[in-house]
């Protein structure tokens, strides 16, 4: 037929590039048929809170970043709600630049830079998004990029387009950061350029903080800007949750402090703060907001609902730390590692293969009633089973008290070999 076209040509050995894709499928795409709908795009049902449903059945989550409870709060329903039926989700049409600004896209900047100790904001449509526009439209071939090996996947992605020089310290190794620097310095020496020092406020993975106290230190040793990627902290870290550098005290010391609304904020977007002539050229120059459909009005209407509540309701924050607090403690106690987490974020370590990780999984949900990520090799080193829960201000501390007695049933048998008797867990059945 005319359009036919052979996938392989015999002649030349060329690959077509769909066979291409579909002969490898990549390391999550490879176990698509025996994971989706269950170990990878599950779909939970119900409202957002401790207790959703999975295939029919009421499970605990401890899987959703809804920190302080805000995704089903009355005042933020009415909220988004109200902003829905008076603007539609379509409103302001067009990018920022030309036809997409109103006053309250002007007004939630303002707040969130107020909140969070700077001159000025500009917000993003996503915050993967808005971190790689960030690294992109602040570095040049000239300047350097210091970063810790545990970055963000969007750091990756945005030091990806970068055309200069990057160095690469072990997570939290000061040393190894100053040794970093120096090369930095030493090469902007020659090209004129600058240095960007990248870290994360809270790690989402281990938990645990990045060293902002001392990194800000080596500012006087060293020229160089500071960005952190808070996603995790903005809201749950520091006196007023306005970050784990205000957590730290050292909020003078960070040049661009980013934030999301998709976790304490339970919403969609995200921010960059920092100095005003910053932020003035940021907005003019980042491609990703240049050329993107404006933030719709419900989410910053409701984003700036969020923010009030932020501020107005230090108890949100408070009752998510007695669910932290009693998680990590009543862990520790029953003698699981859960590493050296200083957030909400609580990683529980356990050594095991992929397919007990597998077995594992299904016997929580389908027996215990749990729901939790589970991450494995290569995301975590091979042998080491991690548990991710991520406890939030709507949990209860019977929700903690009973977890804990379910990871302690399952660690003996995972220890007694109970799991290990698949290579993958099928779910076919279930």
């Amino acid at each position: 037929m005319r359009h036919e076209k052979k996938i392989i040509n015999l002649n030349t050995g060329i690959v077509d590039l769909f066979e291409k894709r579909v002969r490898n499928l990549g390391p999550l795409g490879m176990y698509a048929k025996q994971a989706d709908g269950y170990f990878m795009f599950p779909k939970l049902e119900g409202e957002i809170g401790n207790k959703m449903i999975f295939r029919g059945k009421e499970r605990l989550i401890w899987s959703l970043n809804n920190y302080l409870g805000l995704a089903n709060h009355p005042e933020v329903r009415k909220a988004d709600a109200e902003a829905a039926a008076k603007w539609g989700l379509a409103y302001p049409m067009g990018a920022r630049i030309m036809s997409g600004q109103t006053v309250y896209h002007e007004q939630l900047e303002r707040e969130l830079a107020a909140f969070v100790n700077k001159e000025s904001a500009f917000l993003f449509n996503f915050g993967y998004q808005g971190m790689i526009s960030v690294i992109d439209s602040m570095v040049d071939r000239n300047d350097v990029i210091v970063y810790d090996s545990e970055a963000h996947a969007c750091i990756l992605d945005g030091m990806r387009l970068h055309m200069g020089k990057r160095f690469v310290y072990p997570h939290n190794n000061m040393e190894n950061l100053r040794k970093g620097l120096e090369r930095a310095t030493r090469l902007t020496d020659q090209t004129g350029g600058g240095i960007l020092v990248i870290t994360e406020g809270v790690y989402g993975m281990s938990g645990d903080l990045g060293k902002i106290k001392e990194i800000v230190e080596l500012k006087k040793e060293f020229n160089f800007r500071l960005l952190i990627d808070d996603a995790h902290g903005f809201g749950t870290m520091g006196p007023t949750g306005a970050g784990t550098d205000e957590h730290f005290g050292v909020q003078d010391g960070v040049d661009m402090y980013f934030g999301t609304f998709a976790k304490s904020m339970a919403g969609i977007g995200g921010f960059i703060a920092s100095n005003e002539p910053i932020i003035d050229f940021l907005k003019h120059n980042m491609r990703s907001q240049i050329f993107a459909k404006s933030l719709p009005m419900p989410m910053v209407i409701g984003a700036l609902k969020r923010l009030e509540l932020l501020r107005t309701k230090p108890e949100l924050k408070e009752k998510l730390w007695v669910i932290v607090e009693a998680l990590q403690k009543g862990l520790r106690e029953a003698g699981f590692d859960i590493g050296n987490t200083e957030s909400p974020v609580t990683p529980v370590m356990l050594n095991g293969t992929i397919a007990e990780a597998t077995n594992i999984t299904v016997e929580m949900r389908e027996k215990y009633n749990i729901f939790c990520s589970i991450v494995t090799y290569p995301v975590v080193p091979k042998g080491v089973i991690m548990l991710r829960l991520i406890p939030t201000a709507v949990h209860s501390v019977e929700d903690v008290k009973y977890t804990i007695e379910a990871f302690t049933e399952i660690n003996a048998k995972l220890v007694n070999g109970e799991y290990a008797n698949t290579a993958f867990a099928d779910i076919s059945n279930l």
